[in-house]
């Protein structure tokens, strides 16, 4: 216990030295089904998250509901669905047959690092860099130093695996497994070191152990990892085999410190700024950077290439992150947004499925609406890529887009839509002309017969082949269309069913499809509701009438965003990192209404200044003057002196750095 206080107090000094970091809550929707999430320790865009596994666990592998864990294991996604992904690798310092629970009190996570003692006495400490796992083990006077490794171990089924001993204090070998929702497969190759020589027992049936005798009481285990093979997975630890333990966990912190330097504020309660740098925190998880320490990358096709100008990233969510998280890394992070955009390029070039490939270098899921992501990057200035390069894996994406229910229809119509300004943009005038008309009439179409006359079947979830949502939530899901809404429906008309809409508790927060929806308020004319709306949602309790799949049988009342444990409302996934950046967003007072549009709509900020310090040297100065009262209307907006009117700016103005100011 005593050296799990000392580093209580190590961690709680770096704290409070610390900016921003100080205010992440990485145990904030951790428990049960509330947002799915697990304080691992993980870099910025790391493959590597390093957590304890529950007994029963969550999609995320931890629940801080339960105290037995199954052993800690090196990877996993943030708030996913079917049974998460990840789990690999999974170490236990204890036999087995024993029960392993964690001693909550002793529970320390801060960005980069984890640490807890077990009820046995024994204790670990955990941190990472991007391919690399670091573990330490810490052995009570009367247990002697083991650990099992079960390299069966993962989220969705079992692993596939070899491995063999290569020095009296390394294993190396590989292990295969099913990617989210088991629709492909990726492969790591390890390199796992410790620090004292082991004899590694093998039993039939039973997990091989490593066992390094009554004498040692301390033992750091380093599981280095590629996609490409064990010499590669060798090069990344031998990449940090001279840093000690605490330097690595000096180094993690201090990236995430770096990170989340990107954007300081002031004002709002101490709430207010945990949710806030917990949610920025978790928008720069994923997607990856799994490019070799030489700058190669594992191919969908199952070929190696070489990452030439650029970074290769995996572990792809793109059908809910594209709408929030990829606009917010384009604003914040426009250098690593270009790489990752230029991955997705060289994706169509070598294979891309809308789920996941045979030939994975992560517990990637799916890969739709990538598009939409690549037109707004570049309509906010990530203007140097070649969509030559997967132009026509684009094309043919376009041709086998799903057609038959009416929310299939609804995204198809947004693809299209992207992929016509694509095709615009590259001079291909046929290809644009074509697929904007067919975006037009598959809108059209739509929307007249499915989402423009309202009845009372548009409160049923799932009504009419809808996958998650109702007619109602999936009425506004083209925002792109909402002249054409307007030129049918009428303005006011409009305003009133959407008022409807919020009145009678028919949004989901706890779902993406509708999350943009608040915003539309700005350009129906009434943009005063969109502000008290989006702070309601932010800070307020407020009825879920619906969970992920199903209407509740009672409504949750409560807020949706909390610094707790339970941190989202029931069912509500964080859906690995869509969630926080959509928090993120709301918070800085604008948002990507229309992902592929250069322009934001404007709204309240939640705090009363903040400083976005931008990639490009410029910074971005937002300041609220005369707010008495937290719902008071914005009376009127400038920018660098200049109004802004409709409540709506471009991001490429933004990007030039000055003054936002908010008068009330």
């Amino acid at each position: 216990m005593k050296r799990i206080f000392s580093l209580l107090m190590v961690v709680c000094a770096v704290a409070l030295s610390a900016q921003n970091t100080k205010y992440v809550n990485l145990f904030m929707g951790t428990s049960g089904d509330n947002g799915q999430l697990a304080p691992g320790a993980t870099v910025p865009f790391g493959v590597v998250c390093v957590c304890p596994d529950s007994d029963p666990r969550t999609h995320a592998g931890y629940n801080y509901e339960v105290t037995k864990v199954t052993g800690i294991s090196i990877n996993r996604l943030s708030g996913v669905g079917c049974s998460g992904g990840g789990g690999n690798i999974r170490i236990r310092p204890l036999n087995p047959s024993e029960e392993l629970h964690i001693e909550k009190q002793t529970e320390v996570a801060v960005p980069g690092y984890y640490a807890t003692s077990f009820t046995n006495g024994i204790q670990t400490e955990l941190t990472a860099t991007n391919l690399m796992a670091v573990e330490r083990y810490v052995y009570p006077e009367n247990l002697p130093a083991a650990l099992w490794i079960d390299f069966s171990s993962s989220f969705e089924a079992k692993a596939t695996y070899e491995y063999h001993q290569v020095s009296p204090t390394c294993l190396e070998g590989y292990i295969q497994a099913k990617t989210v929702c088991s629709h492909g497969k990726y492969k790591l190759y390890f390199s796992m070191n410790t620090n004292h020589p082991f004899e590694l027992k093998e039993k039939e049936g039973e997990l091989p152990c490593l066992d390094f005798g009554q004498s040692t009481k301390e033992v750091e285990v380093r599981i280095g990892l590629s996609a490409l093979g064990e010499n590669e997975a060798r090069e990344e630890y031998a990449c940090w085999e001279k840093k000690s333990f605490n330097q690595l966990k000096k180094d993690s912190y201090k990236e995430w410190e770096k990170q989340l330097a990107s954007i300081d504020v002031k004002g709002g309660t101490e709430d207010d700024k945990v949710i806030f740098y917990t949610s920025l925190y978790r928008a720069c998880l994923s997607p990856v950077d799994v490019t070799s320490v030489d700058g190669r990358y594992l191919g969908t096709d199952g070929q190696v290439y070489s990452a030439d100008g650029f970074r290769y990233y995996s572990n792809w969510s793109l059908w809910d992150t594209y709408r929030t998280k990829f606009p917010l890394l384009v604003l914040l992070e426009p250098g690593k947004m270009r790489d990752m955009a230029t991955s997705l390029l060289h994706l169509y070039r070598t294979g891309k499925r809308n789920w996941a490939t045979p030939y994975e270098s992560t517990v990637t899921v799916r890969t739709e609406h990538a598009v939409i992501l690549l037109l707004d990057a570049y309509r906010k200035g990530i203007t140097d890529l070649d969509f030559s390069i997967g132009y026509e894996g684009m094309k043919d994406e376009m041709e086998k887009l799903l057609l038959g229910s009416p929310d299939q229809k609804m995204e198809s119509a947004c693809d299209l839509w992207a992929m016509a300004q694509i095709s615009e943009i590259m001079g291909k005038k046929e290809d644009a002309k074509a697929f904007q008309e067919k975006s037009a009439r598959v809108f059209e179409e739509t929307w007249k017969k499915e989402f423009m006359n309202v009845d009372a079947s548009y409160e049923v979830m799932k009504n009419n082949g809808l996958y998650q949502g109702t007619r109602w939530q999936y009425r506004w899901a083209a925002p792109m269309f909402m002249d054409e809404m307007i030129a049918w429906v009428g303005k006011e008309k409009l305003c009133d069913q959407l008022t409807y809409f919020f009145d009678h508790h028919l949004y989901n927060q706890g779902n993406e499809p509708d999350i943009h929806v608040p915003y539309i308020f700005n350009r129906l004319g009434a943009p005063e509701k969109t502000q008290q709306i989006v702070r309601s949602l932010m800070t307020e309790p407020m009825t879920h009438k619906y969970g992920g799949n199903a209407e509740f049988k009672t409504p949750y009342f409560g807020k949706a965003f909390k610094n707790h444990p339970e941190g989202y409302s029931p069912e509500m996934d964080e859906d690995d990192g869509t969630m926080s950046a959509w928090y993120v967003f709301g918070a800085l007072g604008f948002y990507p209404m229309i992902v592929g549009d250069e322009h934001y709509e404007l709204t309240s900020p939640l705090f009363d200044n903040l400083i976005l310090r931008l990639e490009n040297g410029k910074k971005l100065s937002i300041q609220v003057k005369g707010r008495k009262q937290k719902n008071m209307p914005i009376r009127s907006i400038s920018f660098n002196g200049r109004e802004v009117k409709d409540f709506r700016i471009s991001h490429n103005d933004l990007v030039k750095g000055g003054k936002l100011i908010f008068n009330y």
